[in-house]
C-alpha cells in the first residue's frame, strides 16, 4: 500500500527538487562561512588556513558600544513595525468588509495591494523624491507657512517614522487579504440577528466581526516574533544615510558595513551569526506560542 501511495505521488516529490537544490545552494552550503567568526579571517589564506581566535571576535562585538546601539535601532524599528503592521490591517479590514459595493471593495483592495509587488529600490526613489528639500511634501509645507524646508531623510527625530510608516504603506494590502479571508468565515446569520437586534456598524465590528478573526490575528500576532531581529535590509539600506546613523543603523547594515566597507569579515560574521541564533530561538518560540493559543501546527 504504501509503495502504490508512493508511486502515485512521486510526481509531487520531484516538484520538490528545483526548491531543494535552491535551498542547499543558497542557504544550507553558505553555512560554512560560519567558521570566520572563530577566525582572523585573513582573504589571502581563505577559510580553512586563517588562524582560529575563539570567541575572541565575540567578546570584540559585545564591548563595541556600536553593537548595542545597532541591535537597541533593530529591536525598536522592527517591534514598532509589527505593531503597526497588525493594527493597520486588521482596521483596514474591518471597514472595508462593512463597504456593500462590491465593485468598490474590489477597486480599493486592488489598489492597496499594488505596493507590495514593487521593490525598496523603487519606493525608496519616490520617497526621496517626495521628502526631498524641494519635493512635493516640503513644497506644501511651505505653501502652508513653513519658512524652511525640512530635511525627512536627514533627521535622527524623522527617520524611524518613516520607515514604519513606508513599510506599512507597503505592505497592509496584501496583509489585510488574510484577514478579509478570516471575516468570510463568520456565519452571516450573526449579522442579520444583529441588524434585527438595531446593532450599529460600529457595534458589528466589536461583538461580531473582531472576535470573528480574533483566532486569525492572535496567529499572526505570534508568528510576527520570529521576524524582530530583521528590521528591513533592504528599505533601510536604500533609504540610509551616515546622518541617521545613530537612529537608523540595524543589524544587517551594520554587518553591511563592517564587512564590505571596513573589510573586517570576522566581526560582521560574529554579529550575523548572533543575530541568526536570537532568531533561531524567537521562531522556535513563535511557532511554540502559536501552538499554544492558536492551535497552528506545521509538524
Amino acid at each position: 500500500m504504501k509503495l502504490k501511495n508512493a508511486s502515485a505521488t512521486y510526481h509531487y516529490l520531484l516538484m520538490l527538487i528545483p526548491g531543494i537544490a535552491l535551498l542547499a545552494v543558497f542557504n544550507i552550503a553558505p553555512l560554512g562561512g560560519i567558521v570566520m567568526a572563530f577566525q582572523h579571517f585573513n582573504p589571502g589564506k581563505g577559510m580553512w588556513h586563517s588562524p582560529f581566535v575563539g570567541l575572541a571576535n565575540f567578546k570584540v562585538m559585545f564591548h563595541n558600544t556600536a553593537s548595542w546601539e545597532v541591535l537597541r535601532n533593530t529591536l525598536i524599528i522592527s517591534i514598532s513595525k509589527i505593531v503597526a503592521g497588525l493594527l493597520v490591517p486588521v482596521a483596514f479590514a474591518l471597514f472595508l468588509n462593512e463597504v456593500k459595493l462590491t465593485f468598490f471593495k474590489r477597486f480599493v483592495q486592488t489598489i492597496v495591494y499594488l505596493p507590495h509587488f514593487l521593490s525598496w529600490v523603487i519606493i525608496a526613489g519616490i520617497i526621496k523624491d517626495i521628502l526631498a528639500a524641494n519635493g512635493l511634501l516640503n513644497v506644501l509645507l511651505m505653501h502652508l507657512g513653513v519658512q524652511d524646508p525640512i530635511l525627512f531623510l536627514g533627521s535622527n527625530f524623522w527617520f524611524r517614522p518613516i520607515l514604519v510608516l513606508s513599510d506599512v504603506w507597503k505592505e497592509f494590502g496584501f496583509a489585510a487579504i488574510v484577514y478579509l479571508a478570516a471575516l468570510t468565515n463568520i456565519n452571516p446569520s450573526l449579522y442579520e440577528a444583529a441588524d434585527m437586534d438595531g446593532a450599529s456598524r460600529m457595534q458589528k465590528i466589536k461583538y461580531i466581526s473582531l472576535p470573528g478573526i480574533q483566532t486569525t490575528v492572535v496567529l499572526l500576532a505570534t508568528l510576527s516574533l520570529q521576524s524582530v531581529m530583521n528590521a528591513g535590509f533592504d528599505q533601510v539600506f536604500n533609504l540610509y544615510n551616515p546622518v541617521v546613523q545613530p537612529t537608523g543603523d540595524i543589524i544587517d547594515t551594520y554587518v553591511y558595513r563592517v564587512s564590505f566597507e571596513q573589510v573586517n569579515y570576522e566581526i560582521g560574521t560574529a554579529v550575523g551569526l548572533f543575530k541568526s541564533v536570537i532568531s533561531l530561538f524567537l521562531i522556535v518560540t513563535a511557532y511554540k506560542l502559536a501552538s499554544k493559543f492558536a492551535g497552528y501546527r506545521i509538524f
